[in-house]
């Protein structure tokens, strides 16, 4: 009479689960009887042929892991988005210098539309002129808003002349100036709408004190 019920070459604990090849490859060394591997690989000695099981074992494990590895960067690696603001911000830069060109110091203010300060910073330059100082401002104004996540800003300075080669009233002329005003342009780029005036230095008093304030401490 036939068996249906054969017995087993090998057989595996009922909770030892095969996640892969490897483990695949590691029972089969483990498990299969002396006899059976002489009968698969005549020639070969069983002890060599269990070593070629081990080696095989551990370079699929190996890539395996370099595998998973690969895929879990892929989705972990993505950089996050600053979350963006809504609503209308106003930003207030000024940039000195004492000396023109001298030690020079940069300011930026940040108001809410409820004009409450959400960023306030001060800046040293180094040596330059009163204008780069004004320009390297409003980039560090621009940065700064960017990374608040503000889409709309109206922008303010005391700089006439700043604020009209921006507005192409003025042609950027000076070669020190024309990449920093390339720099301002290409950050406007980030808000879906802005607006930048001339204010008297009366109404930037903030942002001029945290431009002073930046050439203090540096040489306090």
């Amino acid at each position: 009479m036939k068996d249906n019920n054969p017995t087993p070459l090998f057989s595996i604990s009922p909770d030892k689960k095969l996640n892969n090849s490897a483990d695949f490859l590691a029972a089969l060394g483990k498990k299969l009887p002396d006899r059976l591997l002489a009968g698969y690989f005549p020639g070969l000695e069983v002890k060599v042929m269990r070593r070629m099981l081990h080696n095989a074992v551990e370079e699929l494990a190996e890539k395996e892991k370099k595998s998973s590895s690969t895929t879990s960067t892929a989705y972990t690696a993505r950089p996050q988005k600053a979350k963006t603001q809504a609503g209308s911000f106003s930003l207030y830069t000024d940039g000195a210098s004492r000396g023109n060109p001298g030690k020079a110091g940069a300011g930026v203010v940040i108001l809410n539309e409820q004009g409450e300060e959400l960023a306030a910073r001060s800046f040293y330059l180094g040596q330059c002129s009163n204008n780069v100082a004004e320009y390297k401002a409003l980039i560090s104004g621009l940065r700064e808003a960017t990374k608040l996540g503000c889409r709309q800003l109206d922008i303010f300075l005391d700089s006439q002349l700043i604020v009209r080669q921006i507005l192409g009233q003025y042609k950027v002329k000076n070669a020190g100036l024309k990449p920093l005003y390339g720099e301002v342009r290409q950050l406007l780029t980030n808000f879906t709408k802005f607006t930048i005036s001339h204010v008297p230095r009366n109404e930037n008093k903030r942002a001029d004190e945290l431009a002073n304030r930046g050439i203090d401490e540096r040489h306090e």
